[in-house]
């Protein structure tokens, strides 16, 4: 069953695309500026320090021919910066540049842009300025990342169990370790195999490239996995030292930590927390959070185990857990409201932001699970109050020749409870065996889901990137307000095209009744024609997202004034159509 969880999550986590962390800021040249002369560098500045790629730069003239560059290098060593060197003789027309760099937390960004020399080209070189990623090989990268967080929660968590809660029969949980440590071993070396792939969003093909793998270990993410490794190999030969204990003693105590912190740097040190402000801070917050993370969840599994394998369980370690639990979940609340503030920046980033909204989904799924650990807290309680046996003194009555004749209650002395005996303690397992169940499922959904975050743009850094960008006034988005009547009502639609240049845009239509406010229709639908060219007419596809309706897959090939028919069906027979022109830019 808990399989099957996993997998159905991992099927939906990677329905979207990743959103890059390091956020374009500025260009020199500026996107879509005129120069009167040939700049000699090419310089892109980001929200955070980057990594550059042997490919790092393509630059195209107007005749879609690829210019001479020198290597990838940062400007004035600033390790936020990308530059190239161009050749003296560019001419005259428009370039397009093609980037793509790894930012600090180890996740690619990519993208183009357009300056011209002289006069802009009649015709430009076609390049979407969307990311350029190969499907497969970032779903293999982002699963192999899933099932790493898993397994170390597992490894972690079970082995904290085992050591801290003593369990009268350890041997029972040998198989949730060893499942664990296997799957972390292998997730991590297909993270490093995937790794130059998915930093260069070439097919699978070029992870074997005999270049490849000595590359990806000169990268802070490589020498990250490669020190995985290491302590994998570390906590294995640890593991079979300790093997048939069923105490510890400080030495092993202190090792075991030592080695569950070293495993939580590898994640620390080539995500969110290596980046940004605070990062001391944000590293020992993101080391705690994923401990805390994995003794409670992984501590989950391994009491399930227990509960279903040792049907005579006593309560000493369900307590003994318990109290780790509620430290692990006090440590969560900590980390959690820290790391929050740090990737948000504002209130407004909460909803205006993937980052904020993916943050949202998960607090309400941590607040449903710790509503089932409180059920869980109960069903302890039961059960241990269960175990209290009741102290019935024996007495003895004799007959008239002093020979005990029959033995029970003395006068006034109660009976035991017929609910605290053996039928009531297997029925308080099963309930806590039940809630148990349910936080394990919750707490892998919370584990998905902060996968999830690590693969989105911080709330704090999408606004820096929104308020320093400037390209050359060229609007950052095109918002155009649609009124329509149907009979004796009447509204108006507000379309926003993000960024409403070639290539793909993201739609989002927000419907206003006559008085203004919010307004809710059956069915709204959204073409785009370009006449010019006879394109089109080319369906939007947007759905309802409850609240306004949208799209992050409209692709628009070629600049010009399209017309946007925009549909609003208010009834089952009632419907409008309007249209309005858009310019859109290259």
């Amino acid at each position: 069953m808990l399989l099957g969880t996993v997998l159905v999550l991992l099927l939906l986590g990677s329905a979207g695309t990743a959103s890059a962390h390091a956020a374009l800021e500025s260009t020199d040249p500026a996107d879509g500026s005129v120069l009167k002369s040939a700049p000699r560098t090419l310089t892109l500045t980001f929200s955070e320090s980057v990594a550059l790629l042997d490919d790092s730069f393509r630059v195209y003239d107007p005749d879609n021919r690829r210019v001479k560059t020198s290597s990838a290098h940062h400007a004035k060593d600033a390790g936020d910066t990308a530059s190239v060197t161009l050749p003296a003789k560019l001419g005259t027309g428009t370039f397009t540049v093609a980037w793509r760099v790894v930012s600090a937390d180890s996740h690619p960004v990519s993208g183009a842009f357009t300056f011209s020399i002289g006069k802009p080209s009649a015709t430009a070189t076609p390049i979407s300025t969307a990311p350029n990623e190969n499907p497969l090989t970032g779903s293999l990268y982002d699963m192999a990342r899933y099932f790493a967080y898993i397994a170390a929660a597992l490894l972690i968590g079970t082995a904290t169990f085992m050591a801290l809660c003593r369990p009268p029969n350890p041997t029972l949980l040998n198989k949730p370790i060893l499942t664990g440590w296997w799957t972390l071993l292998a997730s991590t070396l297909a993270l490093l195999i995937l790794r130059a792939p998915y930093e260069a969003g070439t097919g699978l093909a070029t992870a074997f490239d005999p270049v490849a793998l000595p590359k990806t270990l000169m990268t802070r993410p490589g020498e990250a996995l490669a020190a995985r490794l290491l302590l994998l190999a570390a906590t294995a030969f640890f593991l079979l030292r300790l093997r048939g204990r069923d105490r510890f003693g400080r030495v092993a105590l202190g090792t075991g930590a030592a080695l569950a912190v070293g495993l939580a740097l590898t994640w620390a040190s080539a995500e969110h927390a290596s980046a940004g402000i605070q990062v001391p801070v944000a590293m020992t917050s993101a080391v705690l959070h994923l401990l805390a993370m994995s003794v409670w969840l992984g501590g989950l599994t391994a009491l399930l185990t227990v509960l279903y394998r040792s049907p005579d369980l006593d309560t000493a370690p369900v307590a003994r857990f318990s109290r780790l639990a509620f430290i692990s979940v006090t440590v969560l609340v900590v980390t959690g409201v820290y790391q929050s503030w740090r990737g948000l920046g504002s209130w407004n980033a909460l909803t205006g932001t993937s980052y904020g909204r993916i943050l949202l989904v998960k607090l309400g799924a941590v607040v449903l699970l710790l509503a089932a650990a409180a059920w869980s807290r109960q069903w302890t309680a039961r059960l241990a109050g269960a175990e209290v046996p009741l102290q019935v003194p024996e007495l003895v009555k004799t007959g008239a020749d002093g020979t005990p004749s029959s033995t029970g209650p003395g006068e006034g002395e109660a009976l035991p409870d017929p609910g605290a005996g053996d039928g009531s303690q297997d029925g308080y397992r099963r309930g806590l065996r039940r809630s148990v169940l349910l936080e394990v499922a919750v707490g892998v959904t919370v584990l998905v889901i902060t996968t999830l975050l690590t693969n989105t743009l911080p709330g704090r850094a999408a606004a820096e990137a929104q308020q320093t960008a400037t390209p050359a006034g060229i609007p950052a988005a095109s918002v155009t307000m649609v009124p329509f009547r149907v009979g004796d009502a009447g509204g108006k639609v507000q379309i926003t095209l993000d960024p409403g240049r070639v290539g793909l845009n993201s739609v989002e239509a927000v419907v206003y009744g006559p008085d203004g406010g919010f307004a809710t229709v059956p069915e709204l639908r959204l073409s785009f024609t370009l006449p010019s060219q006879k394109i089109g007419p080319l369906d939007a596809n947007i759905k309802d997202e409850g609240g306004y309706w949208g799209t992050n897959t409209l692709n628009l090939p070629i600049a010009g004034t399209w017309t946007m028919k925009v549909t609003v069906r208010t009834s089952d027979i009632d419907q409008v159509s309007v249209e309005r022109r858009v310019r859109i830019v290259r």
